[in-house]
């Protein structure tokens, strides 16, 4: 009974001489995890040619389309009226993500059309008492 929200997003990469790469990745929301949102590149953008999913939670990206927001490996922040920045910090380095406001947000509102705010820590409970009253169907 548990939902997997999936959207793709253009973006574009900002390369450290500031050259920007377009690129689509794919925000995922499950309500199996539902503190969480998934943010996932392509195997070509990745430095050992693999897929690679970034990890934060719902309310940092929330934060974000209107603050500063971060602390750790992730960091997002408004740039301008359209735009956020997503930056993230690996070992291997650093990748500034910046994305259409608005794709973020509609991605965000329809997470909450999976699982509502504040709802985030009953829904595992509520999926499984569904599954038994459905019998698993």
């Amino acid at each position: 009974m548990y939902r997997t929200l999936e959207q793709s997003a253009r973006a574009r990469l900002i390369t450290p001489g500031y050259q920007e790469l377009p690129l689509v990745v794919t925000l995922r929301y499950d309500s199996a995890d539902p503190l969480a949102v998934h943010l996932v590149f392509p195997d070509d953008v990745s430095v050992d040619g693999e897929g690679v999913t970034w990890t934060f939670s719902r309310m940092l990206l929330e934060e974000g389309l209107t603050n500063p927001a971060g602390i750790g490996e992730v960091h997002l922040w408004p740039c301008g009226p359209t735009r956020t920045v997503i930056e993230l910090h690996s070992p291997y380095g650093l990748a500034v993500i910046r994305f259409r406001t608005a794709q973020l947000q509609r991605f965000l509102h329809r997470s909450y059309g999976v699982v509502a705010p504040g709802m985030e820590d009953l829904a595992p409970d509520v999926e499984r008492g569904l599954a038994l009253l459905l019998g698993g169907v």
